[in-house]
């Protein structure tokens, strides 16, 4: 059962992942994927509204000027956590490696914004959203660290929909307040997934090789 649901769950990240390259392969020839196509009316509707305002707000749990003190923060809580150094490393390295490996896709991908806004950290190129890729790995890899010390289930499942919730709403935001097109704003969560998941798979890895010598 496990073994057919991981391969499940791989088969769709696949498909996903296909779907994204697809997505980079349009922009890169000057075509705008159907998506985004279907969906920029929207985005106008939503200007100066209530959701507006409140997705302006969110985003902000996103930008430089919050991630950059967060992380800090939160890598020593971690260590403190765990008695790890490891893991605290692995977290912050591993969103600052996001952020690092997000702008060499942008300047690949070279696709400009629908609009600039310097107040919303919305300078330079668009594709993949760093507001849906980098918090899904920070605080994707927070969640993953900070269940360990919890031995209430719910606890354990309030704490992964409270931060995969917040992640979601961070990338949406983009989209919202109309600084990414969608397609940006997805292939950034399934580009952050798969390096969410590498970074986990490191970190147990080395672990792993730790815990033998």
């Amino acid at each position: 059962m496990k073994n057919k649901r991981q391969s499940t769950i791989l088969l769709l990240l696949s498909i996903v992942f296909v779907v994204t390259v697809g997505w980079i392969v349009q922009i890169i020839n000057g075509s705008i994927p159907y998506i985004d196509r279907w969906t920029r009316g929207l985005v106008g509707t939503l200007d100066n509204s209530v959701f507006y305002e409140g997705f302006r707000i969110v985003t902000e749990l996103g930008s430089r000027s919050f991630l950059f003190p967060f992380v800090i923060v939160m890598a020593v809580v971690i260590w403190v956590l765990l008695k790890n150094w490891f893991a605290a490393l692995v977290f912050a390295g591993g969103t600052l490696a996001t952020h690092m490996l997000n702008l060499f896709i942008k300047n690949v991908v070279d696709r400009e914004r629908p609009s600039i806004s310097v107040a919303a950290n919305a300078e330079g190129y668009s594709f993949p959203s760093g507001h849906a890729m980098i918090p899904m790995v920070c605080y994707g890899l927070l969640a993953y660290f900070l269940v360990k010390k919890m031995k209430s289930k719910s606890a354990i499942l309030m704490t992964q929909i409270i931060l995969a919730l917040i992640v979601f709403l961070i990338g949406i935001s983009r989209y919202v307040i109309n600084v990414h097109y969608l397609t940006d704003v997805m292939a950034g969560f399934v580009i952050g997934f798969i390096c969410l998941v590498g970074f986990i798979y490191l970190y147990e890895s080395v672990q792993k090789i730790r815990s033998q010598s």
